[in-house]
Parts: C-alpha cells; sequence; structure tokens
C-alpha cells in the first residue's frame, strides 16, 4: 500500500479526535501485513484521565474486530499530531506486541511529507515480551 494513503487517512481521522482537556488531537492509521486495509482511530479523552483512548490503540483494535492480528499483524502506522509525537508509552508496548519490526511514521499534519520513521523497536528497546506469539 501507499504510504501517502496512510499518511491522508490519519491526517483525516485526527479531525474526529475528541480532546476538550489537552488539545492535542491524534489520528492514527494502521495497515496489517498480507491486507489492503486502512484502520484508523483517533484520541478520545475522558475527565477520568487513566480512561482516555490513544488513537494508536484503537487502530490496533478496529484491525482486531476483522482481522486475526496474529495471522495479520500491523506492518505499518502512521500517527498525526501537531505538533508531531511519537505514540506514548502505553501504545508503544502494545504495538511491540505484534512485533518488533512494525514500522511507525509520525507526522505534522501541517507538513505531512515532514515525516519520522522508526521501528518499534527503536521506540521500545528491551520491550516486555511474554509469549512467542503463537496461539495458546
Amino acid at each position: 500500500m501507499e504510504l501517502a494513503r496512510l499518511i491522508e487517512a490519519a491526517v483525516q481521522v485526527r479531525q474526529r479526535a475528541y480532546a476538550p482537556y489537552s488539545r492535542f488531537f491524534v489520528g492514527a492509521a494502521l495497515e496489517l501485513r498480507g491486507q489492503t486495509d486502512i484502520f484508523v482511530g483517533c484520541n478520545v479523552e475522558n475527565a477520568s484521565y487513566g480512561l482516555t483512548i490513544c488513537a494508536e490503540r484503537m487502530a490496533i483494535g478496529a484491525a482486531a474486530v476483522k482481522y486475526d492480528l496474529l495471522e495479520y499483524p500491523p506492518h505499518r502506522i502512521v500517527v498525526a499530531a501537531s505538533p508531531v509525537a511519537a505514540p506514548c508509552g502505553a501504545c508503544r508496548q502494545v504495538l511491540a506486541e505484534f512485533g518488533l519490526e512494525l514500522e511507525v511514521f509520525v507526522v505534522d499534519p501541517s507538513d505531512p511529507n515532514g515525516r519520522q520513521s522508526y521501528k518499534i523497536s527503536d521506540l521500545l528497546p528491551n520491550s516486555f515480551q511474554l509469549i512467542d506469539r503463537k496461539r495458546v
């Protein structure tokens, strides 16, 4: 899939974010290995901050509804935020669950060509790993 499609999807879904407390609007677009669908998510804040849902985890959940993530693991994710920001620690650990080679692209919607890219292993060295990704 073309990276530009993922960037556009992340930028577009960011407009649906619910961020009345932080005013930090985030959109995410996810691609699974071996699939052409795009799964999106946006942050949804809550007055009880711990209940806030991040865009990246929402996109993972949307993908899990349709596909077995062990069979079709996340391949690439684009995170759109202004200012540009990499995923939070919780999102990094959730993404690492599906493989340390997952590509993460972060973009500022005002400059989608000025992106940065990482492997999840770069963002979360020595991540906590419990299973060998085989169904138990």
